[in-house]
């Protein structure tokens, strides 16, 4: 029997931020038996969560954090808030920052423009996902004031009569980032102020690209990511543009013999910023048990 080849993208898979974060928590569970808790899933992907409470960590939502006490706590690469800081310090917090840098700098870029803009009623707006974490956190160097567009029915919030400077979430679409800054330039009043800040991740934009590439290489493609990664979503969705048979897999375990019919010639594995290398792996590996495959082939 021929078997198909199976490759992994090796351009898949954490960030520096989520790598940073994964890190810092290890760190500080094998460096003494105190808690760790972190504040919210640490990545998008229950795997990888589980992973590290089996060695200690406890996830926590905010409801919880609000009742510490003295412990410890892990901030994610999403970043948070000054009200949370603010009330880490007030409940003698132990904090393990771990911050993305990309996603700090932009904080302080967003909290500087703020404090520019808001005496003369300007407006900072971001380009992101409503509810997300990072958003929270930017949102919360503005004092709650900013207007978050996710939709383009949401530019309608916007006051083209005063100033506006425009941010974007650092994982976002770049593509969807410059058309918003053309369509808020051709709506802003004669005489108002707009500026922008490019703030995306190059390291997860460049991904977009990439991935419909390395799927157009394959016959089927397997694309491994958590169900709530907002990642995950986006760069599936240039998977499925570089090819129609593409499989979005949060779990080796949702594999099965039919996905894999008619047999192809290549098999890709590809997969989101917080989708740890092992996972992809580990989706290699049942293939081939489910192949029959005697031992791996392939893995550029």
């Amino acid at each position: 029997m021929t078997y198909p080849t199976i490759e992994i993208d090796q351009q898949s898979g954490f960030c520096f931020g989520v790598i940073n974060a994964v890190k810092h928590a290890e760190q500080q569970l094998e460096k003494d038996k105190k808690e760790l808790y972190c504040l919210g899933d640490i990545v998008h992907n229950s795997q990888e969560v589980d992973r590290l409470q089996a060695k200690g960590m406890q996830t926590i939502d905010y409801d919880t954090f609000r009742q510490l006490e003295g412990k410890r706590v892990l901030f994610r690469a999403h970043g948070e808030a000054p009200a949370i800081y603010q009330m880490a310090r007030e409940r003698n917090i132990e904090l393990v920052d771990a911050t993305c840098p990309v996603v700090l700098a932009l904080q302080k870029k967003v909290r500087k423009k703020f404090v520019e803009l808001d005496p003369i009623g300007g407006q900072i707006v971001i380009y992101g996902k409503k509810g997300h974490a990072e958003v929270n956190g930017l949102v919360g160097q503005t004092e709650g004031k900013a207007i978050i567009v996710q939709y383009p029915e949401d530019v309608e919030q916007i006051d083209f009569a005063r100033p506006v400077a425009l941010f974007s979430q650092t994982t976002q679409s770049l593509t969807g980032f410059l058309e918003l800054i053309d369509t808020l330039r051709d709506r802003m009043q004669e005489g108002a102020r707009f500026e922008y800040q490019d703030s995306i991740c190059r390291q997860v934009s460049n991904r977009m690209p990439h991935i419909q590439d390395f799927a157009s290489r394959h016959e089927l493609v397997f694309f491994v990511a958590g169900a709530k990664s907002s990642n995950g979503k986006v760069l599936f969705s240039y998977c499925l543009k570089g090819n129609e048979r593409s499989i979005f897999v949060s779990s080796p375990d949702e594999l099965t013999a039919d996905m894999l019919q008619p047999l192809p010639a290549s098999i890709g594995i590809c997969g989101a910023t917080s989708t740890p290398m092992w996972q992809m792996e580990e989706v290699a590996a049942r293939i081939r048990e489910l192949l029959g495959m005697p031992s791996p082939t392939t893995q550029a």
